[in-house]
């Protein structure tokens, strides 16, 4: 007897067990079609911009007239850059819709939180991305077309270039989210806003270290001018990350209590 019960629990854990699998799965079908849906409509959006976005970039080398290389290289370097515009306009909807599937069962808080960080990183990936778009890529390109322009003459084709500038804007992008990365490990429990400040000197060994890296240029200005937004965003980071120090405290109490 004991037996068959056992037998009928385990048959019944299975079937629960599918049952779940499936839910899961329609779940993420359904967030999945929102999430292409939501490209698909950035994507419209963003090709009434994508003419004004190529003719900015395209400014910094006014000098020298980009060429194509293919005969579809102009149209595919055109939907390429719109495609990244809409991925930049969807990205804090995919990430929330992201987030909400792994995280199930949020508090009002967490939710909360959730939104306001997925918003966060939307607009410090922007913030970036402009910096890169009206500060590092002018001065870069500026340097880079006169090095050596004596020996050599710069031609540049519209794909090599396009893929240079957006691929600095995108780095640009991932690193002004470092406060957010600071609040995130701050909300965690895993460093303090007291422990980030005590470790400025180090903090600035790196960003120096990153902006090396980052500076499309070996002259010490411009790895300057980068480390001077690194260095804000170092502070924001320490400020987000005692905001959100004094959140968990307070998550943590209501919950003993």
């Amino acid at each position: 007897m004991a037996t068959e019960n056992s037998r009928e629990q385990f048959r019944i854990d299975q079937r629960q067990r599918r049952m779940q699998f499936w839910a899961h799965l329609e779940e993420f079908r359904k967030r999945l079609f929102r999430v292409i849906i939501g490209l698909v409509v950035t994507f419209c959006i963003s090709l009434a911009f994508t003419e004004q976005t190529m003719t900015l970039l395209l400014s910094y080398v006014s000098a020298v007239q980009p060429v194509a290389l293919h005969p579809t290289e102009t149209i595919v370097v055109y939907f390429r850059v719109a495609m990244i515009l809409g991925i930049v306009l969807v990205m804090p909807y995919l990430l929330y819709q992201l987030l909400a599937f792994f995280l199930p069962g949020l508090t009002r808080s967490e939710s909360r939180f959730l939104l306001v960080s997925v918003s966060g990183i939307g607009f410090f990936f922007a913030l970036g991305a402009a910096f890169a778009a009206f500060v590092m890529i002018p001065l870069a390109v500026g340097y880079l077309q006169g090095f050596m322009n004596d020996l050599v003459r710069p031609t540049y084709s519209i794909d090599g270039y396009i893929s240079f500038v957006t691929a600095l804007m995108f780095s640009s992008g991932i690193i002004f989210e470092t406060p957010l990365l600071l609040a995130l490990i701050a909300r965690m429990g895993l460093v303090t806003a007291k422990q980030l400040s005590k470790g400025r000197r180090f903090a600035l060994v790196v960003i120096a270290v990153l902006a090396g890296v980052v500076t499309p240029t070996p002259d010490a200005f411009n790895m300057l001018l980068v480390m001077a937004p690194l260095v804000l965003l170092y502070e924001v980071g320490i400020f987000l990350a005692w905001l959100a120090e004094r959140a968990r405290r307070k998550a943590l109490s209501a919950s003993v209590a």
